[in-house]
């Protein structure tokens, strides 16, 4: 029997690692209300797909398969029976259990972990590469005192169970120390909480190591060196853009400049860098420490994001003045931040005359090297998004346990890096906006050029970056 060639995630998570190994039972579609699983073809179908069904709420279709098959897509698409099993003996009430976990989160590479309840079970998640990937389950009647101790440690009151709270724990290992931000937010079956781990791994912030090609970096480096301007970085949240400005600050961070940062939060931790944590509720916003930092005598300002026009307009002002401004903001591609400040009200000849450099980041997935397989790949594919003829062969995601079998290990940064020069200062100023021929003059390197190289070179797959090719 033929299976499905790549089991969608949303179906995935529809069962735990716990129930898919306890059942032995893969998701693989939904049709006409009812979730189809490949079972194994030596059970007794009619009952386990009773059974199954009760302990998972869903309705269930069973499809038989093969033993050895079956077993193969379990280790593919889920973590071994045994770790799963692991998972629902935990001491999850200790601090010893939280500490660990955090612990383990990082030395993995974590970003987030979250902590969620549901009615007949509550997990643990790691956000790895920008996925949430299951790796724990704790025993329902344990929850709430796992969510209490989260509550204790980052002095959060533990009788609140009504309302959202945020704090931060202090993580010390053995070797590293870092800050934990802790959000709570209520639920029908219980507090979901969430921890971002701001671990400020600052001796890996060097621009060579982030994704720039040879000329991006050069171009990029030539700009931000310029003793005054703007520098935007746009993307959607979870791109990388803040890593990014934190390795440019670490650049140009002398001893004879004067370095103010607005963020939130603060990620990183530079030394001879002045940082201030965002707090709107006491009115700490990006435009009023704008303000107050060009009474500072600033020569380099970092502001986290541009996301009114009041911060537009001072970020402008202040480059204007003669300081070196560098943001972030949200849009799809480096020339659209031009339309995004003229949208919040700034007259184009004033991001004319102050916009140095516009770069737009992405983060893709890379393919986990200990399991990736040659896969084909149709010539209609290269030409669909206007690359000629690429190679007939790339590679696809498998799954192994290095990678917690989700077929990707780590991510790499892809820009488009635009420099100002006159010409395009000009097409600023009367507010042009198709300026695809005129980039593509300059050997502009735009995003979707830069995933397709990481494809060709086999680096991910084309599943990975399908969504960033038909934006």
């Amino acid at each position: 029997m033929n299976t499905v060639e790549k089991i969608p995630t949303e179906i995935l998570q529809r069962f735990s690692a716990f129930h898919a190994w306890e059942y032995r039972l893969v998701p693989y579609e939904e049709k006409d209300g009812k979730l189809l699983c490949y079972a194994d073809d030596g059970a007794d179908l009619q009952a386990l797909e009773t059974e199954a069904g009760v302990m998972t709420g869903e309705r269930l279709e069973l499809i038989p398969l093969e033993s050895e098959e079956l077993s193969r897509l379990l280790r593919q698409y889920y973590r071994p029976a045994g770790e799963a099993d692991r998972t629902v003996r935990l001491d999850a009430g200790s601090d010893r259990f939280l500490m660990e976990l955090i612990g383990e989160a990082y030395r993995n590479g974590a970003s987030d972990i979250h902590f969620e309840a549901y009615e007949e079970r509550c997990r643990v998640r790691f956000r790895l590469d920008g996925k949430l990937i299951e790796r724990y389950v704790i025993e329902k009647r344990n929850y709430p005192a796992v969510v209490n101790r989260i509550k204790i440690l980052a002095d959060l009151d533990i009788s609140e169970k009504r309302l959202p709270q945020d704090g931060r724990i202090f993580y010390r290992g053995e070797k590293d120390k870092f800050d934990v931000r802790v959000s709570s937010l209520p639920t029908i079956y219980g507090e979901k909480v969430v921890l971002r781990l701001l671990t400020r791994r600052v001796g890996l912030l060097e621009l060579s190591n982030l994704g720039f090609s040879e000329k991006q970096l050069e171009d990029y480096i030539r700009a931000v060196r310029n003793p005054h301007g703007l520098v935007l970085i746009s993307g959607p949240t979870g791109s990388g853009k803040s890593t990014t400005l934190y390795a440019t600050l670490r650049l140009l961070n002398r001893d004879t400049d004067n370095i103010l940062t607005i963020e939130d939060p603060v990620e990183y931790t530079l030394e001879g860098v002045n940082q201030v944590q965002l707090k709107e509720e006491i009115g700490l916003t990006f435009g009023s420490a704008l303000r107050t930092f060009l009474r500072q005598d600033p020569d380099i300002i970092m502001l986290g994001e541009i996301r009114d026009s009041d911060t537009a307009r001072m970020a402008v002002r202040s480059a204007l003045t003669g300081h070196l401004i560098f943001s972030t903001i949200h849009t799809n591609s480096a020339w659209g931040s031009v339309a995004r400040l003229v949208d919040m009200g700034l007259h184009p000849y004033l991001v004319s005359d102050t916009l140095v450099l516009c770069a737009a980041q992405r983060l893709v997935r890379l393919l986990c090297p200990h399991c990736k397989e040659k896969a084909f790949v149709d010539a209609d594919f290269w030409r669909r998004f206007g690359y000629g003829e690429g190679p007939a062969h790339g590679w696809k995601a498998v799954g192994c346990e290095k990678c917690y079998y989700t077929g990707y290990r780590g991510r790499r940064a892809i820009y488009e890096v635009i420099p100002m020069d006159r010409e395009l200062s000009e097409a600023v100023r009367a507010s042009r906006d198709d300026m695809g021929e005129e980039l593509k003059k300059r050997g502009i390197v735009t995003l979707r050029d830069a995933a397709l190289r990481l494809l060709e070179t086999g680096e991910t797959s084309p599943e990975e970056i399908l969504p960033l090719l038909e934006q």
